[in-house]
């Protein structure tokens, strides 16, 4: 019922940028919090930034200063700008949202189908 459909994926070199994008379809009533996980093979998959609808952002130690998160309310999408890349932000990056459908009782989390960071020279 929800879609999350992830686009800005790369290969970067250190000290680059990316910019990923996530929209959210469907029939959707409100989206409380959006945000970004990424996981790495053999590890848990690890927050890296959120946004609520009042855009009150909130960051992984790893990213502050670098990653910075948005949202456009009137098209459900996040962004997630990544400045100074380094070879250990390479991952695949999923977009997380949790979505109040029509009539629902309540929120519930949707994931995209990821995208793949790659930071090296």
């Amino acid at each position: 019922q929800v879609q999350l459909v992830e686009s800005g994926g790369g290969l970067v070199q250190p000290g680059g940028s990316l910019r990923l994008s996530c929209a959210a379809s469907g029939s959707i009533f409100s989206i409380p919090v959006m945000g970004w996980y990424r996981q790495v093979p053999g590890k848990q998959r690890e927050s890296v930034a959120s946004i609520t609808s009042g855009s009150r952002p909130n960051y992984a130690d790893s990213v502050k200063g670098r990653f910075t998160i948005s949202r456009d309310n009137a098209n459900n999408t996040v962004y997630l700008q990544m400045n100074s890349l380094k070879p250990e932000d390479t991952a695949v990056y999923y977009c997380n949202a949790l979505v109040v459908l029509v009539h629902s009782s309540g929120p519930s989390p949707s994931w995209g189908q990821g995208t793949q960071v790659t930071v090296s020279s």
